[in-house]
């Protein structure tokens, strides 16, 4: 597994995202990284994202794919297409797709492996599984294209 985050390679400006930024105090702050060709990233769900008791509330899986495909994304297309010394290249979601498979425990760190179906310069498509304890909880799609321009903070 790599050491850093492709999270952390995004550009300043665009750290803030709910689900990965590393400038929202108040988010999940998801890490993901390469293992061998597979993508993961690893999460202890907090007390407030509880669905009903001892279970996690599914907008918590959601977010999980939807942040961990778009790192996946990210990192994949910079491997195959970015600028040595170039900040990431940002990828944002297009398409999202979640199937809830099992009932998810609270207190289990969960794991996101993500693959990379389709890689282009602009699109990636990103599967992903979501586990507690070796079990499938979720798995999803995620379609991420390059964020626009028109997307970048001034």
């Amino acid at each position: 597994m790599t050491d850093t985050a492709f999270q952390d390679a995004y550009p300043e400006p665009l750290k803030h995202c709910y689900g990965c930024g590393s400038n929202n105090d108040h988010g999940l702050q998801l890490k993901s990284y390469w293992d061998g060709d597979e993508t993961i990233a690893r999460y202890n769900p907090r007390p407030e994202h509880t669905a009903i008791p001892n279970f996690v509330y599914g907008g918590l899986l959601a977010s999980i794919i939807d942040c961990h495909g778009t790192g996946s994304a990210s990192a994949a297309a910079t491997k195959e297409y970015g600028s040595e010394g170039e900040p990431a290249l940002r990828f944002v979601t297009a398409n999202l797709n979640v199937d809830f498979l099992a009932p998810t425990p609270m207190g289990v760190e969960l794991e996101a492996r993500g693959t990379i179906r389709e890689l282009k310069e602009k699109k990636v498509i990103v599967d992903i599984v979501v586990s507690a304890d070796g079990k499938p909880c979720a798995k999803g799609s995620v379609i991420a294209v390059r964020m626009p321009d028109s997307m970048m903070p001034d």
